[in-house]
């Protein structure tokens, strides 16, 4: 129960940190901090929870880490769903405070930060470039995980590796897909835009998962004698 907290916990401080910054601050009037505030934003989610709640739980935060650190041989398989519930519930949660804070205002919500390809797209990319980009973002956010969080690694840096990888990742996609590799990310956000966000979902539930299920099984080839 404490694991399944923390994680529950740190997804929701990701998708309102994150995502928060993206629908209340990355345009501001003058100050806005753009996308490479939000690409920040989303990184030091991930580096304050590692270090805050990551002894407790792992600092998952994300349903696509977890498969893929099953799939490397890290965690067992009934850790697994409790996990995915948890972050999935922390990001909903997250996402209804951020659509009280955003209407707060007397604002519409818009696209709420949702992930999307085609017409809703931030560049107006094609379905193919989202799925090539989930996938290789997700797989190489995952190899970067693995090996921080490897036993020969250096003690005490894959909080700081790991958020500084989610920072690029959101520095190369967010034009392409808002960027998830996330699928909780993704759902929560989706969920109160409904509509488009919904239909599209697939994708960033899908290809993330397979993302990171490949590079589980890569990296497990990796510490093989």
């Amino acid at each position: 129960m404490k694991k399944n907290l923390a994680e529950f916990i740190g997804t929701f401080w990701l998708v309102l940190g994150g995502c928060g910054s993206a629908v209340l601050a990355a345009g501001f009037p003058d100050v806005g901090i753009g996308l490479l505030g939000v690409s920040l934003a989303f990184g030091l989610t991930v580096i304050t929870i590692a270090y805050g709640l990551g002894h407790i739980s792992g600092a998952h935060l994300n349903p696509a880490v977890t498969v893929g650190l099953y799939m490397g041989g890290r965690i067992p398989m009934k850790e697994v769903f409790p996990y995915i519930v948890s972050q999935i519930l922390g990001g909903i949660a997250a996402a209804g405070v951020l659509y009280f804070i955003v209407t707060g205002n007397g604002s519409e919500i818009g696209g709420f930060a949702a992930n999307g390809y085609g017409d809703h797209s931030p560049g107006g990319y094609s379905l193919q470039a989202a799925i090539l980009t989930e996938f290789v973002m997700t797989f190489m956010f995952l190899m970067v995980i693995l090996g921080a969080t490897d036993a020969r690694a250096p003690k005490g840096f894959a909080g700081l590796a790991i958020g500084l990888m989610l920072t690029l990742i959101h520095l190369i996609s967010i034009p392409v897909t808002n960027t998830s590799v996330n699928p909780a990310r993704s759902i929560s956000q989706a969920l109160f835009v409904g509509d488009w966000a919904l239909s599209q979902l697939w994708v960033f539930i899908i290809v993330p998962i397979a993302g990171a299920a490949v590079a589980g099984m890569v990296y497990k080839y990796f510490e093989k004698d």
